[in-house]
This record gives C-alpha cells, sequence and structure tokens, in this order.
C-alpha cells in the first residue's frame, strides 16, 4: 500500500503567482513533485531541471522528500546580487529604505 502526500507547489513572478494543491506518492521528491504539478504550464520559461527549490523559504537540494503540508517553492534565478546593490549605493552615498535612520530625540 502507497502512502500519499498533500503538499503545495508555488511560482511567482512580479505579474503573476500561482499555488497548486497536489497528492504524491511517498517517497517523491521535490524536483519530481514540481514536474509533476504541471506548473509549468502556467509559466513560460521555467527550467524546472535546473531551478533552485525550497520549502517555507528555506532552500532544499533537488532529492530531498517533502512531507505531508509542506509548499514547495521554485526560486527565479537572480538579476542583482544584492551585496553590489549595497556596494554601489554605498559608493554613492545613498541610504537604503528600510532602517538606518537617524533617531530624532524631540
Amino acid at each position: 500500500m502507497t502512502t500519499k502526500t498533500s503538499i503545495e507547489v508555488a511560482y511567482a513572478t512580479p505579474e503573476k503567482q500561482v499555488i497548486l494543491e497536489l497528492e504524491i506518492e511517498a517517497g517523491t521528491t521535490v524536483r519530481e513533485a514540481v514536474k509533476h504539478s504541471g506548473i509549468d504550464k502556467h509559466f513560460a520559461g521555467i527550467d524546472l531541471d535546473n531551478c533552485d527549490l525550497g520549502i517555507f523559504s528555506k532552500p532544499v537540494a533537488p532529492d530531498y522528500e517533502p512531507g505531508d503540508g509542506d509548499r514547495i517553492e521554485i526560486y527565479r534565478p537572480l538579476i542583482a546580487d544584492p551585496k553590489e546593490i549595497r556596494r554601489q549605493r554605498a559608493a554613492m552615498g545613498l541610504k537604503t529604505k528600510k532602517g538606518g535612520g537617524a533617531i530624532n530625540p524631540d
């Protein structure tokens, strides 16, 4: 008798987000589950063979086996290195938008 596991597969672009619910066989890896989900039919250009994957914002290896109720997330490649962007802003004397402001003692 095979055991089924209920999971979600999520992917988002700036324009669109899709979360698909599905059941997989016990022992299915996150990579296999993502391919089985059919999420690539909702987005052109996803490379399901090479994309980074995670569960609830924690990166996992492609051969990781998800548990019941897990949400597998497909991560898009970074278009810019966050550290390099901070260096460039610092070199230009710009502050980041969050935090870092002076506290007004008034």
